[in-house]
């Protein structure tokens, strides 16, 4: 008899061995697709079972995986959304990413739910799928170009309805935060570029035209359609189709000069808040399907870049590389976020280890000795714009800089680590907000210090009619804890179904109908009718917590214990009455978030837990390999051995 169809997801993986040059198509098993869901989990699967422990996360033995999620290519809106997972080089742990565009649907058009790349390969090389057909092709030609040029000549090459993901200059010389950058714009975070770069991979072209299969499509149609209406006629929803993430500039304190204090609504320059930006906008965008087009597209209006397009330009950059740096100008704001993008790098973990090493210069802990005679005064644009193509291109004191934060902190030492706020390799900024919601998100989240990890959600920053009737109806539960438990749940839903967290992070976005069916009902009517299969809140919610608790597994095995779950404080902080009475709040409610999650008091899953959702083999690996080497944060090459150089952008 036939094995039933799987519908929903497409049922297949392209593994791709780049030292072998073999490709091979894979079936998912259907019992991996129910219990993982897609994207995140089905990646996270993978990285368990492929990737060993403490290995060199720039060496040919790690995997990298790229998945969609079921909803992905179908009429739910904010659904473009591909997952991107590999062991970091920047944070030495779980890192993953997640991006839009088009090239997510295109991947599940052509009929695959994900990419495995293993291996390394003797010479540049890009992943070529069109629809059933897949192989690998000589990158040569590519090599030390930007993302939008290798963009540009493999549409150029092979057809206009292609979609590209690829690596510019920062991943092939290992720059530990570099992006896989998606559709010219799209950013994978959290050293995926890296990962690709040592692997020789340039990257992934693909065009599909398949129809994803649904079982019940009168009922799944009318779910997406309810979806849709609400997003056309919400009042915040507009308003973020109008500025998307700049709302944030405004209303979420962005830092200022490393975190020397978070900027209110009255001391952000008229320039960089959200009407402000509207100077340089020529249009609105959206990745594919989506009906709020929350992404500005933008023309440069003067200076070298001047007629340069971006598109994109978000919060995080403007945050990052802009205020918490020194600089506030817009124009050089867009520069700077258009070369992240062509380069191939994070804008966060960029702009996080320019200010942190600008502040080691006010400092005197580095100097114009340090720096090749580059200022690192805060306001000084040209050089903070000078150092980003050094980095990318490794060249000069911007090879520090493309080790990350913690590495700077390493390689500089003379105290710098005092100075470093991070979690595990990752960084968010000292905890000068209550300690709560924040914090304790901060130091669980499986891919280090990080606000899409669970916290707006725990704490309903943007959600002002949806999240109070949540708690009003006892559904949102109103202590820190278990409240960040289900947000950190919801916001893993959204990355394994190949749903956007929102153009603002938000419970109507990252949760499917949960304006209406809350919190996970609405979701489990839509994938029931989508795949065919049984979905029930019960079911999603022991998938979600089988999902986290592998991660946090995978975490373990790379040395992570209790005490690098962190409270990150100001050196000034550290040891006050103060300070001690903020850890001993953070420690006591640590210690709940470990009995609700079903782990020990050092943060390792339990037995009981493992083996309740399905993953023995897991605790017969952990209570066999245990104690592992403490984490200490990826291992640095010496400087002079990395790659270097490419054309300038």
């Amino acid at each position: 008899m036939a094995e039933e169809k799987i519908l929903g997801w497409a049922g297949r993986a392209v593994w791709a061995d780049l030292t072998r040059g073999k490709i091979v198509k894979r079936p998912i098993e259907r019992k991996i697709l129910k219990d993982f869901l897609g994207g995140r989990g089905l990646n996270d699967k993978v990285l368990f079972d492929e990737v060993r422990p403490r290995i060199d996360p720039l060496g040919p033995e790690n995997v990298l995986c790229l998945a969609v999620g079921p909803l992905t290519g179908t009429s739910f809106t904010c659904s473009s959304r591909i997952e991107v997972s590999t062991l970091s080089p920047q944070s030495y742990i779980l890192g993953d990413g997640n991006s839009g565009g088009t090239f997510p649907a295109f991947l599940k058009f052509a009929g695959y739910d994900q990419i495995v790349i293993t291996g390394r390969s003797s010479k540049p090389a890009y992943l070529l799928i069109d629809e059933d057909e897949v192989e690998l092709r000589e990158a040569t030609e590519l090599w030390g170009r930007n993302t939008w040029e290798t963009t540009e000549m493999l549409q150029e090459k092979h057809g206009r309805d292609f979609r590209v993901a690829s690596i510019g200059q920062a991943g092939e010389n290992l720059v530990r935060f570099a992006s896989i950058i998606f559709d010219k714009y799209g950013s994978a975070a959290r050293g995926s570029g890296a990962v690709s770069g040592s692997k020789k991979l340039k990257a992934i072209a693909v065009r599909g035209s398949k129809k994803v299969g649904v079982a019940r499509e009168e009922e799944f149609e009318r779910l997406a359609e309810e979806d849709r209406k609400f997003f056309l006629s919400d009042e915040t929803q507009r308003l973020i189709s109008k500025y998307g993430t700049h709302l944030g500039v405004t209303r979420w304190w962005p830092g200022y000069r490393y975190f020397s204090k978070f900027l209110s609504e009255d001391e952000v320059p008229e320039e960089i808040k959200p009407e402000g930006w509207k100077k340089y906008e020529i249009r609105r965008s959206g990745c594919h399907g989506c009906v709020v087009a929350c992404k500005n597209v933008y023309r440069i209006p003067e200076g070298r870049y001047a007629g340069e397009i971006g598109s994109g330009l978000e919060y995080e950059t403007i945050f990052c590389l802009g205020t918490n740096c020194g600089i506030l100008d817009a124009v050089s704001i867009m520069v700077i976020g258009n070369l992240a993008d062509k380069y191939g790098m994070c804008t966060i973990p960029l702009g996080n280890t320019i200010a942190f090493a600008k502040y080691l210069y006010q400092r005197g802990i580095i100097t114009k000795r340090d720096t090749d005679g580059l200022s690192l005064d805060w306001e000084e644009v040209d050089d903070q714009i000078e150092l980003i193509h050094r980095t990318a291109l490794r060249e000069g004191f911007g090879n520090v800089i493309a080790e990350g934060m913690l590495g700077l902190a390493k390689v500089v030492d003379k105290g710098a680590m005092d100075y470093c706020y991070h979690v595990k390799g990752l960084s968010r900024g000292p905890s000068d907000y209550p300690i709560g919601v924040f914090t304790l998100a901060h130091a669980t989240s499986t891919r280090g210090a990080d606000h899409l990890r669970g916290r707006s959600w725990a704490f309903g920053e943007n959600d002002p009619e949806v999240f109070p009737e949540l708690v009003r109806r006892g559904l949102m539960p109103k202590d820190p804890v278990p409240a960040l438990i289900l947000s950190e749940n919801a916001v893993t839903l959204s990355d394994c179904i190949g749903r956007c967290k929102g153009g603002v992070n938000s419970w109507v976005s990252a949760v499917p109908l949960v304006f209406k069916y809350p919190i996970f009902e609405g979701v489990a009517m839509a994938l029931s009718a989508e795949t065919g299969l049984s979905f029930t809140v019960p079911s999603i919610m022991e998938s979600l917590e089988r999902i986290y608790t592998l991660e946090r597994a995978f975490l373990v095995r790379q040395g992570i214990t209790r005490k690098h779950d962190r409270l990150v404080q100001r050196s000034e902080v550290m040891g006050t009455p103060r300070g001690e009475e903020e850890r001993r709040n953070h420690e006591r409610m640590l210690s709940d978030y470990y009995r609700q999650r079903g782990w020990d008091q050092d943060g390792i899953p339990t037995r009981a837990t493992l083996e309740r959702l399905g993953l023995k083999y897991v605790a017969d690996e952990i209570e066999r390999d245990a104690p592992y080497p403490d984490w200490d944060g990826p291992p640095l090459w010496p400087l002079e051995k990395y790659p270097h150089g490419g054309n300038r952008a």
